[in-house]
């Protein structure tokens, strides 16, 4: 019989080398749970559908910030523009559920005809109802498969790998590193958003998609039922989302990442392909971050191309950064504290304060309040709302006393393995 315990760490299973998988797991089903029991739809009504939405969509915002602490907290890539692939998968989906709902709508509508109408006569209608808000009548070539449920599937993955993947392989090809990326990405995600403003993106501009809670053939299902379907989906996404991050940065491929981040160039002297690898990462989370949008803005009911503004993948890294970036659960606590705050400060439930000369308005003020929870977070607790964790769990990092950590003298000692 083999010892487990002399197993080496490649060798081990992944609950063994990530406990925190287990438990994360353990307490998402909990979660999931009680909410199902508390809820409008199959519990006991404590909690109202609109919260139950809310919860669903903080899980699709766990599922994004656990992409974006893959990228940047262990690889090392301060993407700004991981909110432009979150945007595509949820334009993605959207096509499908708008264009099917009003195919319904148009059918039930020429359906009093004397005549039955034809194939053209019905695309024809659909267009007529989806793009007359921006003066046109036609289907753009973009939607050439939104009739098709599985194809929009497909491209819920494949639109934010493909750009993922092109753009990465320019940037990295170059060696484009640092703040010089960072803007990179955000330049990206600045060109989307700008061109899906325009009407004739193909995407109905401004206006954006909208409706797409309505699940088409189920108008008669209540909402208190379809928000739990999407809760379910969520969580479980979520769930399968963490267990593939942990796999990904445990074993040798989690080394070389990790390695990257602290110092490229010694991992690059080492005959590591350091540009395959970030790519390959880079794609990744971009695919994650395309399915978490895809199941947000059915629960959302709109998407517009404000979403893909860069505000808001940078709103993603103050999540990461607050919850403890190099922690998967700190990205994901991260993001649920920040978002469910952000819902209680801007949604008028947090109380006015009234200092007398001015009376501070928690819908203005939050943005402030952020930006200074980020500030504070980053000069004096690096390790984020993880590093609480890590205390209770008495985690602390490697004492080598000194020791090499590697076959030269002139190896980091203390200061590289205390990071």
């Amino acid at each position: 019989m083999t010892d487990t315990s002399l197993a080496s760490p490649a060798r081990r299973s992944l609950a063994l080398r990530h406990p925190s998988v287990l438990i994360f797991i353990a307490v998402l089903a909990l979660f999931t749970l009680g909410v199902t029991i508390l809820s409008e739809g199959f519990g006991i009504g404590v909690i109202s559908t609109s919260f139950v939405k809310t919860l669903g969509k903080t899980l699709c915002l766990c599922l994004v910030a656990l992409a974006m602490d893959l990228v940047w907290g262990y690889c090392g890539i301060l993407s700004l523009g991981h909110m432009a692939f979150f945007g595509l998968g949820g334009y993605a989906i959207g096509m499908w559920l708008m264009y099917a709902r009003t195919e319904i709508i148009v059918i039930d509508s020429l359906a009093a005809a004397e005549l039955p109408p034809t194939p053209q006569e019905i695309s024809d209608g659909i267009a007529a109802q989806i793009f007359g808000v921006v003066g046109a009548s036609e289907f753009p070539p973009i939607w050439a498969f939104a009739h098709s449920l599985p194809l929009q599937l497909a491209a819920v993955v494949l639109v934010p790998g493909l750009l993922a993947l092109v753009f990465g392989w320019l940037a990295f090809r170059s060696r484009v590193t640092g703040v010089y990326l960072s803007i990179l990405t955000q330049a990206m995600t600045l060109a989307l958003s700008l061109y899906l403003f325009q009407n004739d993106s193909g995407l109905r501009g401004n206006n954006g998609l909208s409706g797409l809670q309505n699940l088409p053939g189920l108008e008669s299902v209540p909402q208190s039922l379809v928000s739990i379907w999407f809760f379910w989906a969520s969580a479980l996404a979520l769930g399968l989302g963490y267990v593939l991050c942990a796999w990904v940065v445990s074993g040798k491929f989690g080394s070389v990442i990790r390695a990257i981040r602290d110092d490229e160039a010694r991992v690059r002297f080492l005959g590591y392909p350091v540009e395959g690898f970030k790519l390959a990462i880079f794609t990744l989370t971009a695919v994650i971050a395309g399915i978490a949008g895809a199941l947000y803005y059915p629960q959302a009911g709109i998407i517009n191309p404000a979403e893909i503004a860069p505000i808001a993948s940078i709103y993603l890294a103050v999540w990461v950064a607050i919850g403890g970036r190099g922690r998967l659960y700190g990205a994901v606590i991260g993001a649920a504290f920040v978002s469910l705050l952000s819902t209680w400060f801007t949604g008028g439930q947090a109380p006015d304060v009234n200092l007398g000369f001015y009376t501070i308005s928690w819908v203005d003020w939050w943005t402030v309040l952020l930006g200074l929870s980020f500030v504070l977070v980053t000069l004096f607790a690096p390790k984020g709302i993880g590093g609480l964790v890590d205390l209770l769990t008495d985690r602390h990092s490697p004492n080598r006393h000194g020791a090499d950590l590697g076959p030269d003298q002139g190896a980091l000692r203390e200061k590289e393995a205390e990071q």
